[in-house]
């Protein structure tokens, strides 16, 4: 699991860029691709307990992405 580091030299992270970052973090901890979690985390729409949910139950990867993007 590869996670994408938002923070470049000399550039102290937002607070929306931490929030897209944990969301991310969480996303792949779930068990969604690093493509499928970006795509997610930065979706506002998208409830990451839902997101997260959805795995958990069984729902398999593109569907829950198609049922929540």
């Amino acid at each position: 699991m590869a996670s994408v580091d938002i923070e470049l030299e000399g550039h102290k992270p937002t607070e929306e860029e931490r929030v897209i970052q944990w969301r991310l973090e969480e996303l792949e901890r779930a068990g969604y691709d690093e493509v499928a979690a970006l795509e997610l985390a930065l979706a506002p729409c998208v409830d990451l307990h839902l997101a997260t949910g959805l795995l958990r139950s069984g729902c398999p990867h593109d569907t829950a992405c198609r049922i929540l993007l």
